[in-house]
């Protein structure tokens, strides 16, 4: 497992790694917020079109043979700039990270499922969790330091060698999980798949989720600063939000595991949470930072590895690259659509209208999973 939770820290260190240090970045890579704006939503974007694609190939030929080629590309798309230097071939190399990332992060996500029981979902997604949490983290913080120290070919170079030092280590160590038979499936079949509520709530779920994780790392210092606040004071508002969600995934997944939480019960108190730390963030001064950023965080680390861990047991084994990958898709949707949805109403309005337009969205997705008892999840039938 080891090395799938090293592929969860890649994917996540390098998309935060890269975006908070594009605009400390003193060379002309970075020339205006509009190349910078372009820059971040390329990777995004990348992600959204390919992420579905990559999982149904990984459905095909096999989980860890998509895992390891996207770990390569990745280390070839970060070595591109690192050795090139110049700022077209900086659009090149987050385009390939991108793509990569498209590849290899719903395969590792499939394999935590493919090789542990379905009993164990729960823990394997929430250490899968606890180490991506990590990855964001140190992201910024490592990132900083290292274009401190060489400039973003010094990131790029880093970055490069934890590619190629993950594929070779999940090569060697991941075992083979064949591609199981499956029925034929029409575009009719997906369809139906993807609509039914047991794949529809919980991704709905990490969508909200990611929404609001991403308001609070992007808004959060806006308040802060606001209210007065230093870098300092708002920036270890940040790592509170990344801790916590890191500390509480473990956690989840364990009881989840040993019956002490059930799938919906937590999804929708995960949801309240981030809700609650949403309101939070509409109080003044360090204190509505601190319990906004602590309640988000919970309430992400909550919901992250119960989603996961619903739709790994609700997924034939035949079908769960195809279904991680469309789920990591509706969560890249909540990372826009969230802080799009807060800057919109924040824009005619004010930031705390925003925060509280995103908190009555969550708290209704709570209600609704509370009002729309389901009863135990069954695999998705498929004709043939």
């Amino acid at each position: 497992m080891w090395p799938l939770y090293a592929a969860g820290f890649t994917t996540a260190f390098g998309a935060h790694g890269v975006a908070a240090s594009l605009g400390a970045d003193a060379t002309d890579a970075v020339t205006s917020l509009l190349v910078l704006g372009g820059l971040l939503a390329l990777y995004d974007g990348a992600e959204v079109v390919l992420k579905p694609v990559f999982g149904t190939l990984a459905d095909r030929v096999g989980a860890r043979p998509v895992m390891v080629g996207g770990l390569i590309a990745f280390a070839v798309a970060s070595a591109l700039y690192a050795v090139a230097d110049s700022p077209g071939w900086l659009w090149a190399a987050r385009l390939g990270q991108g793509a990569a990332a498209s590849a290899f992060s719903p395969s590792a996500s499939a394999l935590v499922a493919r090789l542990n029981p379905a009993a164990k979902h729960g823990r394997a997604f929430g250490s899968y969790g606890f180490h991506k949490s990590i990855g964001y983290t140190l992201g910024p913080l490592l990132g900083g330091v290292l274009v401190w120290a060489g400039g973003l070919r010094l990131l790029f170079a880093v970055l490069a060698v934890l590619g190629a030092a993950v594929a070779v280590w999940a090569a060697l160590a991941v075992p083979v999980v064949p591609p199981l038979p499956k029925a034929r499936q029409t575009v009719f079949d997906l369809a139906r798949r993807l609509a039914d509520p047991s794949f529809l709530a919980p991704t709905a779920a990490l969508a909200a989720a990611t929404a609001a994780l991403s308001v609070g790392v992007g808004f959060l210092p806006v308040s802060g600063r606001a209210a007065g606040l230093g870098t300092v004071a708002t920036g270890a508002a940040v790592s509170v939000l990344a801790a916590c969600a890191a500390l509480v995934q473990p956690r989840a997944g364990r009881a989840l595991d040993d019956g002490r939480l059930t799938t919906r019960s937590g999804l929708a108190a995960g949801l309240l949470t981030a809700s609650a730390g949403l309101a939070c963030a509409m109080l003044p001064g360090l204190t509505g930072v601190l319990l906004a950023a602590a309640l988000i965080g919970a309430g992400t680390g909550l919901i992250t590895p119960l989603g996961f861990a619903s739709l790994a047991t609700a997924t034939p084994a035949a079908r769960i690259c195809q279904t991680m990958g469309a789920a990591e898709l509706g969560r890249e949707l909540g990372d826009a659509g969230g802080p799009l949805l807060v800057a919109a109403v924040a824009t005619s309005t004010t930031l705390t209208h925003g925060y509280a337009a995103l908190a009555v969205l969550l708290a209704s997705g709570a209600a609704f999973r509370l009002a729309h008892r389901r009863t135990t999840a069954t695999p998705y039938r498929t004709k043939t």
